[in-house]
C-alpha cells in the first residue's frame, strides 16, 4: 500500500470513529430530563475543558510555543462555532424535534461540504451518484419521521437543527482550512485549545441556567447520571472525537471528510432506536442502506 493510500485509510478510519462518538450526543441528553438544555451543554464542555487543561499541563513544554494570539483567536472562533453554539442548538433540537429528525437535518452536512469543498479537478459528476444516495436516504428518513408525531415546540426544534447545520458546516470548512495552513500545529495542542475556548464561549450562558426547584427531586435522582453523561460526552464525544476529526481533516479532502459525517447520522439513528427499544421501520432500513452506499461511493471515487 502506498504512503498516500495509508494516509487516506487512516483519515477515513479517524472520520468514521469520530462519527460513532458524535452520534452519542443525539441521544445522551434524553437520559437526563431533569436538567435543562443549557446545563447539559455546559456539563459536556466543562468536562471537555477539564480534560483539555489537564492534557495541556501534562505537555506544557510542547504547548507553550503555540500560544500565539492568532492561534488563540482562531481557537475561540472555531470552538464557539463548532462546539458551543452548535451543540446548544442540537440539544434543543433533539428535545423538541426528536433524535431521528434532528440527525436527519444534521445529516445533510455532507451534501453541503461536497458542493463547497470538493478538490480541484474532481468533477461533480463523479460524486453525483453518492450524493444522490445520501439525498434519497434523507428523503426516506424524512418521510418516515413526519409520521412519528410532533410536539408543541416541533418547529422550534426544526429551526434549531437547521441553525446547527449552518454552524457546523461553517466550522468544518474553516477548521479544515486552518489545519492545512498550519501543519506544524500539533493535533493534540489544537484539540486542547478548542476545548478550553469552547467553555469560555459558553460562560455567558450561566445566566440562562434554569431554577432547579420545579424538578428538584428528579435532578437529585439523576445527579450521578448527569455527571456520567457529561464525562462521556466531554471526553469521548468531544476531546477524542475532535482529535480524530482533526486528523481526518488534515489527511482527507474536505468533500470526502464531509461524506464521512454521514456515519454520525447512522450512529445517531442506531443509538436512538436502542434508546426507544425498537427496530427501525422498513423505510428506515432502506434509508440507512442508502446512507452507507453514499459513503462507500465517495470513498471509492476519492481514492481512484
Amino acid at each position: 500500500m502506498s504512503t498516500e493510500a495509508r494516509r487516506l485509510s487512516a483519515g477515513i478510519a479517524a472520520g468514521l470513529a469520530a462519527g460513532a462518538l458524535w452520534g452519542l450526543v443525539f441521544v445522551l441528553p434524553r437520559l437526563v430530563t431533569g436538567y435543562s438544555s443549557v446545563e447539559v451543554t455546559l456539563g459536556r464542555y466543562a468536562a471537555y475543558a477539564v480534560v483539555s487543561v489537564t492534557a495541556m499541563a501534562w505537555a506544557w513544554q510542547r504547548t507553550r510555543p503555540h500560544l500565539r494570539p492568532t492561534v488563540l483567536g482562531a481557537a475561540l472562533l472555531l470552538g464557539w462555532l463548532g462546539n458551543s453554539v452548535y451543540y446548544l442548538l442540537v440539544v434543543f433540537a433533539v428535545r423538541w424535534a426528536g433524535t431521528a429528525l434532528t440527525g436527519l437535518i444534521i445529516g445533510t452536512i455532507p451534501l453541503w461540504l461536497l458542493l463547497i469543498g470538493r478538490p480541484p479537478g474532481l468533477k461533480l459528476a463523479r460524486l453525483a451518484p453518492g450524493a444522490l444516495c445520501t439525498a434519497a436516504g434523507l428523503a426516506l428518513m424524512h418521510w418516515s419521521a413526519t409520521h412519528a408525531g410532533t410536539g408543541p415546540r416541533f418547529w422550534w426544534g426544526i429551526g434549531c437543527a437547521v441553525a446547527a447545520l449552518a454552524s457546523w458546516t461553517a466550522y468544518a470548512l474553516l477548521n479544515a482550512s486552518w489545519m492545512k495552513r498550519h501543519p506544524s500545529l500539533p493535533n493534540g495542542v489544537w484539540t486542547n485549545l478548542l476545548g478550553l475556548a469552547t467553555l469560555l464561549g459558553l460562560l455567558p450562558l450561566l445566566g440562562l441556567v434554569e431554577s432547579p426547584s420545579p424538578a428538584a427531586a428528579e435532578r437529585e435522582a439523576q445527579w450521578s447520571l448527569f455527571l456520567g453523561v457529561s464525562l462521556a460526552m466531554g471526553l469521548g464525544a468531544s476531546w477524542v472525537a475532535t482529535w480524530l476529526w482533526n486528523l481526518a481533516s488534515q489527511r482527507l479532502p474536505t468533500s470526502l471528510a464531509g461524506q464521512l459525517i454521514v456515519s454520525e447520522t447512522l450512529f445517531a439513528l442506531a443509538y436512538g432506536y436502542a434508546y426507544e427499544q425498537r427496530w427501525p421501520l422498513a423505510l428506515e432500513w432502506v434509508a440507512g442502506a442508502l446512507f452507507t452506499s453514499g459513503i462507500v461511493w465517495a470513498i471509492r471515487h476519492h481514492r481512484s
